[in-house]
């Protein structure tokens, strides 16, 4: 029946107007007359009804009230109410008073008429309204909203006129207590943040809705820590940059997450350095799969070069991030080659067919615990790798050949840490050969990239626990991987021979912290529904990571969140290299003792650990597999 009256909506619309314009006329002569209306006045009632009618109707058209959608009624819709019905008496009165001269009409007919008419047109559109938000209030999701400035504001109107979302706010908490007790569009200002234990137990929130879209990861991080104790949900608005942009609205309302808690990296460089440096060229990426370069794929396709080279030996990553590029990139020829770095023959087979201007070194091994088993394949991958593909590129007259480096390769004590500072040190032992610029770029943890932490918390608090720690003071630096790559990018851009360079990575974060509040991003309470357990560290990590090692400088590098490292002993590269030969030979005929020692003799302030222990472990593994 509903669908049938739709078809027919307009007729039905113009006829509710009608009688409501006949209503209205009619109460305004019974309050004139107190209820007592005199044959004469009745009569000129029905006399110049119809005119007031045709009026009225006619006035109504080019504001569009038949046209309205009443349950979304706004603002908007009762300007046009109030203007168009204040128009329509003043038509009418110049047609009674001087078009068909009833000078006795009474004058304050038309101020009651006007006001009548404006009080049953708004009441009847309001009704459908509060119809809609009455049938959708059982099954709504209880929102209390942190936050009573602009955001909140436009977040609760937002949430009113919607019911799609299935929200329902029931108040705000703000922390300026001039505004304790005020409403904006009917919600209460309930209190500041030392009233939120009393606020929760009275409203009960499903939900605690952070409208603060400016705020600082500070801020978000303590009222993470704040809200432990209750079991809601936290969410939040997208980010102010974002809003004014245009780019999403404020009601699109999504989970915090971790990365909201870090002090982020600067977004909105300038891109014209990235443009210039990388349109028209052709780029190659080694590791192209992984988490760093298959994001360096991303960016680099935005910039327009000639072609980009992705260079990986996992097919399945590969297979991803190509397919991705077709479908976000089409004007951006993308060729996926599948190969090792390790293998200088097809290293060099590719760079002299694509002649790439510029190399992305991202190819690696990097979980720590994994290399501490095996650190022969580290050396083959992050030291031997790294030199054939730098020696290519100079070979080939590549124009820049930019390494991607770790915080762990500063002070190591593990095998990775050590293998990609001996990676570091082939890179600057070769800026003096050819016209290719060589540098490095050093940076700690990625949130979210293959392996990390972020990811296997996760994983563990969806199993329902324990969160595993190895340590509790154990901190790390962290940064998001789109950030990440967009300040490796203007490194390059740099593009000063044989430099190191290291991102700004702001505060290290306590892993304990971290976990804490991703379990509190899930809803849970750390402790009580999700334990956390420390196992001990694992071998070769550390307590703390750094970025410039004792026997190095740090320079201004002339761009934000960006310094030069200045090393104060640099190797002789008739020196490193036969030593760097010797390592990748005895790396190739797994002898991990002269592996271990060689690398202690690159890098003197690496202290292995645990390599030892794992390695006999691997040996007596191995001899009892082979049933010694």
């Amino acid at each position: 029946m509903f669908r049938a009256l739709l078809r027919f909506r307009r007729p039905l619309i113009i006829l509710t107007h009608l009688a409501l314009v006949a209503l209205a006329n009619y109460l305004a002569f019974w309050l004139r007359f107190d209820g007592a209306i005199p044959e004469w006045a009745m009569a000129l009632f029905a006399q110049t009804l119809p005119i007031l009618i045709a009026i009225r109707m006619l006035m109504f058209v080019p504001f569009r009230l038949y046209q309205g959608m009443w349950q979304y009624t706004s603002i908007w819709d009762f300007r046009n109410i109030i203007v168009s019905s204040i128009l329509g008496i003043a038509v009418f009165y110049c047609t009674v008073q001087w078009g068909i001269g009833l000078e006795k009409y009474p004058r304050s007919i038309y101020v009651l008429d006007t006001i009548v008419l404006i009080g049953l047109m708004g009441a009847i559109r309001l009704s459908r309204r509060l119809y809609r938000d009455a049938t959708h209030r059982t099954s709504e999701t209880r929102v209390l909203i942190y936050g009573a400035g602009d955001a909140g504001e436009r977040l609760v109107r937002a949430l009113k006129h919607s019911s799609a979302n299935g929200f329902k706010a029931v108040g705000f908490i703000d922390d300026d207590p001039d505004k304790t007790g005020l409403r904006i569009h009917g919600m209460r200002v309930l209190g500041g943040r030392q009233h939120l234990s009393r606020i929760m137990a009275e409203v009960a929130p499903h939900v605690v809705l952070l409208a603060m879209p400016s705020a600082k990861p500070r801020i978000m991080r303590d009222l993470v820590k704040l809200l432990e104790p209750h079991k809601v949900r936290i969410q939040t608005v997208p980010d102010l940059h974002s809003i004014l942009e245009g780019h999403v609205e404020i009601t699109k309302i999504r989970n915090l997450a971790v990365e909201d808690l870090l002090e982020r990296a600067p977004v909105g460089l300038d891109v014209t350095p990235l443009r210039r440096l990388i349109k028209g060229k052709s780029i190659m990426v080694t590791g192209a799969g992984g988490s760093i370069g298959s994001e360096l794929c991303r960016q680099i396709a935005a910039l327009e070069p000639s072609c980009l080279v992705l260079f990986e030996r996992y097919e399945n990553s590969l297979f991803a991030i190509h397919n991705e590029l077709i479908d976000r990139a089409r004007e951006t020829p993308a060729f996926p080659i599948i190969g090792d770095v390790g293998d200088e023959v097809r290293v060099d087979t590719i760079l002299k067919r694509f002649k790439p201007a510029i190399i992305f070194h991202a190819a690696a091994h990097k979980h720590v615990p994994l290399m501490e088993g095996s650190p022969c394949e580290a050396v083959k991958n992050n030291v031997r790798g790294t030199r054939i593909v730098a020696q290519a590129a100079a070979r080939c007259g590549v124009e820049r050949f930019i390494m991607i480096s770790s915080d762990k390769a500063v002070n190591p004590t593990s095998t990775m840490g050590a293998t990609k500072r001996v990676a570091e040190l082939v890179v600057q032992s070769l800026e003096e050969r050819g016209k290719t610029k060589l540098m490095t770029v050093r940076f700690g943890n990625v949130l979210g990239s293959n392996g990390s932490v972020v990811p296997r918390f996760l994983e563990q608090i969806k199993a329902g626990g324990p969160v595993t720690i190895t340590h509790p003071d154990i901190r790390r630096f962290f940064m998001l991987i789109p950030e990440a790559v967009q300040l490796v990018l203007h490194a390059a851009a740099l593009g000063e021979n044989g430099a190191t360079y290291v991102l700004e990575m702001g505060e290290q974060i306590k892993i304990v912290d971290l976990a804490r509040n991703l379990i509190r991003l899930s809803g849970l309470i750390p402790e009580e529904d999700i334990a956390i357990s420390f196992i001990g560290l694992r071998p070769g990590e550390k307590l703390y990571e750094e970025l410039i090692g004792p026997d190095e400088t740090i320079e201004q590098s002339g761009l934000e969140k960006i310094q030069k490292v200045k090393s104060g002993h640099p190797w002789n590269p008739y020196v490193l290299m036969p030593l760097v030969a010797l390592l990748e030979q005895r790396a190739a005929q797994q002898d991990l003792d002269l592996v271990i020692d060689l690398l202690c003799e690159l890098v003197p302030t690496f202290t292995p650990t645990g390599a030892y222990a794992v390695q006999e472990a691997e040996r007596v593994s191995l001899g009892t597999y082979n049933g010694h």
